[in-house]
Formats: structure tokens, C-alpha cells, sequence
């Protein structure tokens, strides 16, 4: 019996998930950690120097004396000269796992398996043929307006499917393929009865989706016609397909990727996402089928990289796949494994975003990923207004259910130590912020902000805090830089920040007076008005929980240069580039002062 039928379809790669090459391959070759690798003499040369590396992350070994390297399967296969079948059951039977028997239906169904890749081989060869092809006109002009150029759709296998009932159909049966092999791969359907079947796939942009190996085993069409339903129509299940089980472009995603001990792959939502991705730059993008992400298919992920980056569409679609996506990654978290967010604004897909911003763009998106934790507080945080006990309790416990499910104790306990922290410093900030009034919600939960007292406007968000760094210098002294980032929504409120950030107020205690004049002078009356009219603060001690609470409060309003280029946008939409350019002076200058002075104090402590 022939070696292939006795290995199930993903045998190899879930048992190479299942080793440590380094434990493997420690029983012939000692080896020594060295940074994020295992190092030791190569077992192939005479050498005195070590020049043999083994990835656990990357499941390979690599010996630069020889010239070898492969994975653990290729490392036994050569020390105990084993044939690739001898060298997977030797190393099934040390991870628990069991190989079936060969039989007659085994052989059968292996051979029925080649012919459905083949003639899903045979039509996507079809189908780019097709797209080339006059019929293929609308389709290539769809592709040059998406900015994808002929010259690249060779890359990704794109195609065409005819507009037409048979036209697939009647080419893979010229090919030699069966009515049963082509409805089985899932390229046609048959009519009640089993007679005159016609093609799935009519007049549509074709996407092959390729197993671990590369191989075709499925399409996603895309429609070209507005009004035509679905837009998006994949392959139904097949032996060869489970669309829960399978990433588009996950093979040339991982081996762009590299496998690293860091970061992961790209995951967004659609075909064309992926392909802008990759034709900006971003090659290990890959997508999952149209449905939510599955626990199989976060599997894959981590297979490739440890933190893999959830990309989603800027719109309540696409947070709330977001949302899905944190419960069924939750239970696999382990220490150094996560999934992070990345939740582009203004209704932006990622191939939107590339081409209106450019690939610049998409990476300062990638960068500003979200860790799973925050994005699972938010969603716990965002569901109702906190303001009774209930309700906070209602949260806490939304909160602890959610790291329950988390199977790593270590992990577990550090959400829960997390979450708790985040809730208790929320609800500081909101006993800050309602301080001079309090804050109660309709029946609907929506949080009513009573006007301040002495006649400030309720839409002045953020002055408390900043009349707060007025009135006493030693808040202005430790939120100095918060203060000078802060992005307030009200441009009389960054007009006093500016004032009291010019003024220097931690060494020349300039009061609300002083300040108010000041603004006068400029010709900002609002600011000064509402400086003066707002209502005495009682006394804040230094070091103390208040102090603490205002910190806390204030960064909600931070941004700091250049980490956040909405928050940059909005900074000089309320404040004159002057303003901007002063602050940023101000920083430097108060950062180069501290550091004179410690360097200062540490000379006179050694002398």
C-alpha cells in the first residue's frame, strides 16, 4: 500500500504542531539556549564550533556546516535513515498520536481526493484563461479600477468564471473528469434526479482558496453586477473543503510572515483586502470565508505567529466580528500567545484605506493594534451606563465570566488582576468627572450632565480638570506633558490649557486672575469667562487619592505627538499650529530641565 493513504488530510501539520523540534532533536545533539533559538554541534559534520540552530516557533532546524535544515520529520528521516512514512509513525506514536490502518477504501478515497484537487486545478487554470479572455473584459476592468495591475493577477490566481450554465462544466468534462468528480469538488450542481447539472460559478471574479499545501481546493466569486445576489458566493463543504478550517492565502501568508517569535499574521475580512495588503507591502495578510473566525482557524494563526492581528472593517459590522472573535480566541490564550485588534475609523476597509492613504497609512493602523484585553473592555465597558452599583456590578461580573473561560491558569489570573484594575480606575474617573454635580441616567441608561454651577456650559468637557491644574501648581507640576498632548473638544478649553502651559505655572504660580487677564489680552473672552466663572475648588492635597483621580481623568484627553494622527488632527483643528509648536517647545524644554537637575543631584550625592 502506497505511504500517502495512510496520512489524513492535515496528519503532518497538526503533529508538527504537536512537537518541540528541540525536544526531538535534544536526544542526539546537546543543545544550548541562546536568545530565542537552541544551539549545539551539527550531528552531520566533525565540527568544534557550534553551527547547528533549532526554532521551536518555526519548526525547523538549520546546520550551517552542512548546509541542511528542514523540520523535525527531515531531521529523522536523515539521523535514523528512515523513509518519510517510518519517520511520521515514529513520531506520531511519541505525541499520542495514531495512524489508521491502510485498507482497500482508504486507497480508494486517497485517489478520489487526487481527482477532485485535479479538476479544481483544471478549473482554476480555466478560469484565469477565461479572464484573459474577451469575455473576461468586465472583470479585468473591474481589477485596473481596483488598482491591480495585469501584470500581478497571475500572482493570485484570479479568474473568470463564463456568464453561462455549462460552459466549466463541458471544458472539465473535455478534460476527462467525471459528472460525479466535478458536482463533488463543488464546481457544479446537479438538478433533482441527478441530471443536466450546471456550473456554480457564472459571471463572476474568481478567487482559488488553496489548502496548507498550496493546492486548489475551493473559489470565492465575486459578482460583477451590482443588483446580483450573493455579492460574494464560495464553494460549498466538499471532501476537499471546510470553509471553517481553511484561510484564504494562508500558505503564502506564512511564508512571507517567516514565522517569527513575534507577531503574527493579518487577518481582514475580505479577498481584495488581502490582495491590497500584499500589493502594499503587507504579504502575510490572510482572510477567513465569510464567516466569523472559527477556533480551527485561530489555530492556523497561532501555527504561524503568536500575536496575529485582527483587521476589521471600520463600521458596526465589523466591531461586532470583532466582538465574536474575542470569545473564541479567549480559551487558547497562553503566556506570549494573544490576538490583537486593529479597528480602522470611518467606515474603512483596509483596501480603501491603501489606496485613498496609502500603505503609510495602513501601517500606522497596524501599529496602533489594540491588545485583546482592551478591546474586551471595552466591549464589557460600552454596553451600559456604570453608574449605579448594580450596574458596576453588573460589569464585574461580565468581566470575571469572560476571563473564566480562559484555560491557562496563569493567563486567567493575570485578566482578572487586569480587569478588576481597569474597572476600578474607570469608575474613579467617573466620580472625578461627575464631581460638582451629580450624574443620573434616564430609563434609557443614557448619562445625564447637569450644567456647572456659576454658569459654565455642560459641553465644556475636560475644564474642571485643567481650572483644577490652575488653581493648584502641584497638578499642573506632574501632569505637565499630559496636559500639554491633551486634545480637549472645546477650543476656549485648550485656551486656557495653552495659557497656563505658557505661563510656566509650576514655577511662577500664576492664578485664575492673572490667567483671565491674559486671555482678555488675546481676545478670548469665552475662555477667560469661563475661567473666572467657574466654581472654587476645595483644597486637593499632594500625594493623595484626588490627585490620583485627576491623572486618571486627564488621560482619557491624551495624545501624545505623533501616536495618534486623528487625535493630531483634531489638536489643530481647536488650537493654532503656534499653539501646538509652543507646547511641544514647552515639553522639551521642562524634559531637558528635569534631566539637568537629576544629573545635578546624582554629582552632589557621589560627592
Amino acid at each position: 500500500m502506497s505511504g500517502p493513504i495512510r496520512i489524513p488530510d492535515g496528519f503532518v501539520d497538526e503533529l508538527k504542531a504537536r512537537i518541540r523540534p528541540s525536544d526531538v532533536i535534544g536526544r542526539k545533539v546537546k543543545l544550548k539556549k541562546q536568545g530565542k533559538e537552541w544551539v549545539g554541534l551539527s550531528p552531520f559534520t566533525n565540527e568544534k564550533t557550534p553551527s547547528f540552530y533549532v526554532n521551536d516557533q518555526k519548526k525547523i532546524f538549520k546546520c550551517f556546516s552542512s548546509g541542511m535544515g528542514g523540520d523535525v520529520i527531515s531531521f529523522v528521516m536523515e539521523t535514523e535513515r528512515l523513509s518519510f512514512m517510518e519517520a511520521v509513525e515514529k513520531l506520531a506514536d511519541e505525541a499520542g498520536m495514531s495512524l489508521p490502518k491502510a485498507t482497500p477504501e482508504s486507497q480508494e478515497q486517497y485517489d478520489r481526493r487526487l481527482r477532485l484537487i485535479a479538476a479544481s486545478e483544471a478549473a482554476a487554470a480555466f478560469y484565469e484563461a477565461c479572464l484573459r479572455a474577451p469575455e473576461g473584459a468586465e472583470a479585468r476592468r473591474y481589477l485596473e479600477g481596483r488598482g491591480l495591475r495585469p501584470q500581478n493577477w497571475g500572482k493570485y490566481r484570479l479568474g473568470f468564471s463564463p456568464d453561462d450554465w455549462r460552459k466549466t462544466f463541458e471544458h472539465l468534462k473535455s478534460k476527462g473528469f467525471s459528472q460525479s468528480e466535478i458536482v463533488e469538488a463543488g464546481l457544479a450542481v446537479e438538478k433533482e434526479g441527478g441530471s443536466d447539472p450546471y456550473d456554480r460559478f457564472r459571471g463572476r471574479l474568481m478567487f482559488p482558496i488553496e489548502d496548507a499545501r498550496g493546492q486548489v481546493i475551493a473559489f470565492g466569486g465575486r459578482a460583477l453586477q451590482p443588483d446580483a445576489k450573493p455579492k460574494y458566493l464560495n464553494s460549498s463543504d466538499t471532501p476537499l473543503f471546510h470553509k471553517s478550517r481553511v484561510l484564504y492565502r494562508y500558505k503564502a501568508a506564512r511564508e512571507a510572515f517567516g514565522g517569527t517569535d513575534e507577531g503574527g499574521l493579518i487577518v481582514c475580512e475580505g479577498y481584495m483586502d488581502v490582495i491590497a495588503l500584499c500589493e502594499a507591502g503587507f504579504g502575510h495578510a490572510v482572510a477567513p470565508l465569510g464567516t466569523a473566525l472559527t477556533e480551527e482557524q485561530i489555530s492556523l494563526l497561532w501555527r504561524a505567529g503568536p500575536e496575529p492581528v485582527l483587521c476589521f472593517d471600520g463600521d458596526r459590522a465589523g466591531l461586532g466580528a470583532a466582538y465574536r472573535s474575542i470569545e473564541r480566541a479567549l480559551p487558547g490564550l497562553q503566556p506570549g500567545r494573544s490576538v490583537f485588534f486593529c479597528l480602522l475609523s470611518d467606515g474603512l476597509d483596509p483596501d480603501d484605506l491603501i489606496r485613498e492613504q496609502g500603505p503609510g497609512a495602513m501601517g500606522k493602523a497596524l501599529d496602533g493594534a489594540l491588545p485583546l484585553v482592551e478591546v474586551l473592555w471595552r466591549r464589557e465597558r460600552d454596553l451600559e451606563a456604570v453608574d449605579t452599583p448594580e450596574r458596576q456590578a453588573g460589569l464585574e461580573k461580565r468581566l470575571l465570566q469572560a476571563a473564566s473561560t480562559i484555560q491557562d491558569g496563569a493567563v486567567k489570573s493575570a485578566y482578572e488582576r487586569e480587569l478588576k484594575a481597569r474597572m476600578r480606575d474607570y469608575l474613579w474617573q467617573q466620580r472625578s468627572a461627575s464631581r460638582g454635580g451629580r450624574q443620573m441616567p434616564n430609563r434609557g441608561g443614557q448619562v445625564i450632565q447637569p450644567a456647572l454651577r456659576g454658569g459654565a456650559p455642560a459641553k465644556t468637557r475636560g475644564l474642571g480638570l485643567v481650572v483644577r491644574a490652575v488653581d493648584h501648581h502641584h497638578l499642573a507640576e506632574i501632569g505637565f506633558e499630559a496636559l500639554a498632548v491633551a486634545v480637549f473638544p472645546d477650543p476656549d478649553v485648550s485656551a486656557i490649557r495653552d495659557a497656563l502651559i505658557g505661563q510656566n505655572t509650576a514655577e511662577s504660580g500664576v492664578d485664575r486672575k492673572t490667567l483671565s487677564n491674559h486671555l482678555e489680552g488675546l481676545g478670548k473672552l469665552r475662555a477667560a469667562e469661563l475661567l473666572t466663572k467657574y466654581p472654587d475648588i476645595p483644597e486637593i492635597p499632594q500625594g493623595g487619592s484626588e490627585e490620583r483621580e485627576w491623572l486618571i481623568a486627564l488621560e482619557q484627553y491624551a495624545r501624545p505627538d505623533g501616536a495618534d494622527e486623528s487625535g493630531r488632527i483634531a489638536g489643530e483643528a481647536f488650537a493654532t499650529a503656534e499653539d501646538a509648536r509652543l507646547r511641544h517647545r514647552l515639553v522639551s524644554e521642562r524634559r531637558a530641565r528635569t534631566a539637568r537637575l537629576n544629573e545635578a543631584a546624582e554629582k552632589a550625592d557621589q560627592s
